[in-house]
């Protein structure tokens, strides 16, 4: 489920990172931030493993069930804290809910169709595809746009630490989604 060569390697560099900030961030002690930033940091990681290529990872096809239920999990999780209505926990969802349907795919498309068998992966359903990149694409024009500073305004106080600054935060957030979203290109 990845781009070939170097786009690969990317993705994977990509992810890694964002995954190695979350998991600093799970060390501030602030209201629900260790669990925001663990799903994310799992999130970041399981997107890096995906993304090897193939010539140097190919993983068993029940790691794909693996992944399924870990998701699968994470999505009840995500969908219990979104029933109190923050948007932020259903984007949660639905990228839990992304990555089942990437693992399903990948476990359900035949033998060298998968993208750490052939490159482009066969498995997926078009309109699910097709919904889930417009969503992405959408959260990372929205998500790009607010890190741009509106300027004029007072600042209110930037946290003393880098893991706690919310322009970090969101722009960690951008770079998993536009991951999300190159990975659901080759779906």
């Amino acid at each position: 489920m990845h781009a070939p060569g170097p786009a690969a390697w990317l993705l994977v560099a990509l992810c890694a990172a964002t995954s190695a900030y979350c998991l600093l961030r799970m060390r501030d002690p602030g209201q629900g931030v260790r669990g925001t930033a663990g799903g994310e940091a799992l999130m970041g990681l399981a997107m890096a493993v995906m993304a090897v290529p193939a010539a140097v990872l190919r993983p068993p096809s029940w790691t794909w069930v693996c992944y399924a239920v870990v998701f699968g999990a994470a999505a009840l999780r995500a969908l219990w804290a979104a029933r109190a209505g923050s948007a932020h926990h259903a984007h949660h969802l639905v990228g839990t809910l992304a990555m089942v349907y990437m693992a399903w795919a990948m476990a359900s498309a035949p033998a060298g169709h998968t993208g750490h068998g052939g490159g482009h992966m066969s498995g997926g359903t078009p309109l699910v595809t097709g919904l889930l990149l417009v969503y992405y694409a959408a959260y990372v024009l929205r998500t790009g746009t607010r890190l741009v500073p509106a300027g004029g305004g007072p600042q209110s106080p930037a946290p003393t630490h880098w893991t706690g600054r919310t322009e970090v935060v969101r722009a960690c957030r951008l770079a998993m989604a536009t991951g999300m979203l190159a990975m659901l290109l080759t779906v």
